[in-house]
């Protein structure tokens, strides 16, 4: 199989405008999503995009050579262009993976992709959250016990405003009583997607080393494995003989 193609796109405002969330990501939070997947994938170009750049550092061409997006935004998901929003959309659609990461969950792709609001229930209070690894010979969970804790996160809580996964891979608790269905998967399109809760900006989440064999993972198995236009209707060839084959259609 071709080398693991990969983009993540972030934000990256947190990391500029305090101080110590720069500290935390001095190459940014895509900087960490980036070392994590070479750390399991040496071998994969890993590209990185962002929002203030042009075209949020995006292009059609990059999109269509990209297996697996991940996707992390929080503060700005109003400024990501609908137009953009739509591209990436069409991309999973074509067979592009997606991989959506915390607050993500809010952001016009993931939104536009399952087609709910994708809204829940929150609360930063510095509290540990316990993960229940509920799918131990899923692919996405090789090397992954069954239990980790984050001594700190932001807590999620339900209802999760999207549509029942397809594969529900984690649950988590938090300290003060909510769960969470906090890694799912679903297919649209030829396009495997992913969203994996853990990740707020002012926690060391991206460095612990089960987080980031988990975002490796993934971003294998949501892969890329075929590319088709979906949203075009062609016109078939018949394979043999049929009455009327140029019949006009009306």
């Amino acid at each position: 199989m071709a080398p693991l193609k990969v983009t993540i796109w972030n934000e990256y405002l947190h990391e500029l405008a305090h101080a110590s969330v720069g500290a935390l990501y001095p190459e940014g939070i895509h900087g960490a999503l980036r070392a994590a997947v070479l750390e399991r994938h040496p071998d994969a170009l890993v590209r990185t995009a962002t929002l203030r750049e042009p075209d949020h550092g995006l292009s059609d061409e990059l999109l269509t050579d990209t297996d697996v997006l991940f996707w992390w935004g929080h503060k700005a998901h109003a400024e990501v262009s609908d137009a953009w929003a739509a591209k990436v959309h069409q991309a999973v659609l074509a067979g592009m993976g997606l991989m959506v990461l915390h607050s993500a969950h809010f952001s016009k792709p993931f939104k536009r992709v399952l087609g709910t609001n994708a809204s829940l229930l929150w609360r930063e209070a510095d509290e540990k959250e316990r993960l229940w690894n509920l799918q131990p010979t899923h692919p996405i969970m090789a090397g992954i016990p069954d239990h980790f804790e984050l001594e700190q996160e932001e807590m999620y809580g339900e209802r999760f405003d999207v549509p029942e996964p397809d594969e529900l891979l984690m649950i988590s608790w938090f300290q003060g009583g909510e769960v969470f269905r906090s890694l799912c998967t679903w297919r649209r399109g030829h396009g495997q997607v992913v969203y994996f809760r853990p990740g707020h900006e002012t926690y060391p989440t991206y460095h612990h080393p089960h987080v980031k064999r988990i975002v490796a993972n993934a971003a294998e198995w949501a892969r890329r494995r075929v590319t088709r236009a979906t949203d075009t209707c062609t016109r078939s060839v018949e394979l043999e003989p049929v009455p009327n084959p140029t019949k006009e259609h009306i």
